[in-house]
């Protein structure tokens, strides 16, 4: 389950950004076990999907807040894990896929959007892509340090973009 090394592959400054994975979240832990089997049906080996409970996911943001780097504060990694933090404290449940491109990434955010996935965030080495767009996302606006991450939400906060799901999305 939850556990993944803090390698260099899997940090930037001192945060969780693991390169070559898509991050997915998911309102609950059916819906994440859910989609877990269905990429074990696609082919993808359990090895290359790690699963997270709200509270390991918690325990690993709370770990990563305190060592971040300062210059983690110049880019989004933070404003990406504190967003993984709100999502979290809500109870979200979370797989980390390994995609080695970008096709393989897509498939897996598919699968996951029909298992009822929020969120499937592709990390690269220098961007972190969105892959799951919903009915009610609004443009992307800037985002930086203070303002924190664009939930493309009315009011731009992670947490009504959690609160407000498509008609006929399941939780």
């Amino acid at each position: 389950m939850g556990t993944f090394d803090n390698t260099s592959d899997n940090t930037s400054f001192g945060v969780f950004k693991p390169v070559g994975h898509v991050l997915v979240s998911f309102p609950s832990a059916a819906q994440a076990d859910e989609a877990a089997h269905a990429l074990a049906d696609m082919g993808l080996s359990e090895r290359l999907v790690r699963r997270f409970t709200d509270r390991e996911m918690l325990e690993h943001i709370d770990r990563d807040l305190q060592r971040a780097s300062p210059i983690a504060a110049i880019g989004q990694e933070l404003n990406l894990i504190k967003a993984h933090r709100e999502l979290a404290q809500r109870g979200y449940h979370w797989l980390v896929v390994r995609a080695p491109d970008r096709e393989q990434a897509l498939k897996v955010a598919e699968c996951a959007h029909r298992h009822g996935a929020e969120r499937a965030q592709l990390h690269g080495t220098f961007i972190i892509e969105e892959l799951i767009e919903h009915p009610t996302d609004l443009a992307q606006v800037a985002e930086s340090p203070d303002r924190g991450l664009d939930a493309q939400s009315p009011s731009g906060k992670e947490e009504e973009r959690a609160a407000i799901r498509p008609e006929g999305a399941r939780r």
